[in-house]
């Protein structure tokens, strides 16, 4: 009998923009892809852990997406289980809308956690049957949403215990220990999560702080050893948390912020037998759009590696790639922006952000400065003293002749 394959994938972020920029062709590209590799792989489930969409109020082009994935999947492998969760950019209530057609479909869609009818937390409905070829329940999948402060329930405070986790740890001993109650022998229980990990490595300029912020992360231990394999969303950075193979990050298919670049973008195929984990592969997503980083000492060097740069004319528009250019400046440059766009111009690349590094002390007046009465203060060193904060060195005559005109301008209307 052949084993039960799983793939992993969250945060696709449906409907970001980067430096306004829409990133739609490279999502249609992604999902194109991972509908041959469902394909290809023989992929009994897919799992899909948080953050479907960028914000609580997808825009039109980015649910035609998803809905368009859904459909194309499940038209053309009929029997694929499809777990969704909600991530914290989500609106748990807008993704579990159209969730009795979907259901029907053979899509679960989990945006808010269930109650009973006297207001209690009813784990039966997170947990999903996964059938393999044959038809058979291979795996029961806890399709845990991402968890905000109200969900949880309310912890007497303690010297040595975090609210915030402990709730958490309460919520999920309670999902899992419903889930690992409807596993028969042979069937492999999997976890889902939408959370920041202690440990996790975190990409600054794209994740938000979530359930409290980095004091909170969670310890590993939340999730019970017995668990076959523990699907996680939240971070862009593929990774195991804890040491553990089987509790993992798949990362998001696509840089969703420049200095994301480098990450292994990938989607996660788990194989299961027995009701173990057995292998797992990475599945690599091809890059539709290259990101060209350009960091250097002076705009000489820049602009001389600008011109260098190599880059195929024969590309679609929405396949131009993105550069990000930083720059050591010792002292103004304020054309500098006029200066490398003329480099760039008529050439198929998109400049989104330009960025300077500053070489002076970073000092304010208050820590460069002695007390000093404020009547002594001459403008002039003051303007010096501001320069230097950002810059080595002094200003030159033409700056220091433009800041007196502007100071005798101003003096002359008091």
């Amino acid at each position: 009998m052949r084993s039960f394959r799983l793939l992993h994938t969250a945060d696709w972020h449906l409907g970001q923009t980067l430096h306004g920029i829409p990133r739609d062709a490279e999502h249609e590209r992604f999902l194109d892809w991972l509908i041959d590799r469902i394909g290809e792989h023989d992929v009994d489930a897919l799992v899909i852990a948080g953050d479907v969409f960028d914000g609580q109020n997808p825009p039109i082009p980015a649910l035609a997406l998803f809905y368009r994935f859904v459909a194309r999947a499940k038209a053309l492998h009929p029997r694929l289980d499809i777990v969704v969760v909600a991530g914290n950019h989500d609106s748990a209530s807008r993704l579990e809308a159209p969730s009795p057609l979907m259901t029907e479909m053979g899509v679960r869609v989990i945006g808010t956690l269930p109650s009973s009818t006297d207001g209690m937390f009813d784990p039966s409905p997170l947990i999903v049957p996964l059938r393999d070829a044959d038809g058979a329940v291979a795996a029961r999948c806890v399709a845990m949403p991402y968890l905000r402060p109200s969900d949880l329930p309310a912890v007497e405070e303690a010297e040595d215990i975090d609210p915030l986790i402990e709730g958490v740890r309460r919520l999920y001993a309670q999902a899992w220990a419903g889930g690992r109650g409807r596993c028969r022998p042979g069937e492999a229980l999997i976890l889902t999560g939408h959370c920041y990990m202690r440990g996790g490595a975190l990409s600054e300029l794209s994740e938000r702080k979530i359930l409290g912020g980095n004091l909170h992360a969670l310890p590993v231990d939340i999730f019970p050893e017995d668990a076959a394999y523990v699907a996680l969303g939240h971070l862009h950075r593929a990774q195991a948390v804890g040491g553990r193979q089987e509790v993992r990050y798949s990362g998001s298919p696509i840089p969703l912020a420049l200095d994301e670049e480098p990450y292994p973008h990938q989607v996660m195929l788990a194989e299961f037998a027995a009701g173990r984990l057995v292998g797992h592969e990475a599945l690599r997503v091809p890059r539709h759009v290259t990101i060209h980083r350009v960091v250097e000492a002076t705009p000489e060097a820049a602009l001389e590696r600008l011109k260098r740069l190599e880059l195929d004319r024969a590309l679609p528009r929405d396949a131009w790639p993105f550069l990000e250019v930083t720059v050591t400046l010792p002292e103004p440059r304020p054309a500098l922006r006029d200066e490398v766009e003329a480099v760039l111009a008529g050439r198929p690349v998109r400049l989104l952000k330009l960025a300077v590094r500053l070489t002076g002390s970073g000092q304010t007046l208050g820590d460069s400065a002695p007390p000093v009465d404020l009547a002594s203060l001459d403008p002039e060193e003051v303007f010096r003293r501001l320069y230097r904060r950002s810059h080595e060195g002094d200003p030159d005559p033409d700056l220091l002749a433009a800041f007196h005109e502007l100071l005798t301008g101003v003096q002359e209307t008091m």
